[in-house]
């Protein structure tokens, strides 16, 4: 039996969500790409909760996100900020306290307009909804 941290916790609670294939050509996201569509936006991560994790991509590299309305407070710190890059056709991002400051790339595929299905270096992947 595999004993939870709290990060990973906090990370199954914000995106537990798993994308289901639908047989729909769905597409790996360029740089160009996420730079266009995710750069300057806020990028919602699916809770299995009901609810939705809020990630702030900054056109100035920085990343932050805030998960008090889910009740991440009890898990983890519920707010950090730190800096997004990209590097090749993934979106990378490195939180001053979350996941013990480490950085991590995703691929992002496009599941429609205004949605994502992200995959992280170590398999885990989740739904995001791309917001303003």
């Amino acid at each position: 039996m595999q004993i939870l941290t709290h990060e990973k916790a906090a990370v199954l609670l914000a995106a537990a969500a798993l994308f289901a294939s639908s047989g729909a050509q769905a597409e790996v996201m360029s740089a160009d790409e996420i730079r266009r569509d995710i750069i300057g936006r806020t990028i919602y991560l699916a809770a299995p909760i009901k609810g939705e994790f809020p990630l702030n991509y900054h056109k100035s590299g920085v990343v932050d996100g805030d998960g008090a309305a889910l009740g991440l407070g009890k898990i983890i710190k519920p707010s950090d900020s730190g800096k997004w890059s990209i590097e090749g056709d993934k979106l990378c991002q490195q939180f001053k306290t979350w996941y013990n400051g480490e950085k991590m790339c995703f691929v992002l595929t496009r599941l429609s307009a205004g949605s994502v299905k992200w995959v992280r270096s170590n398999g885990e992947t989740g739904i995001a909804r791309i917001g303003d």
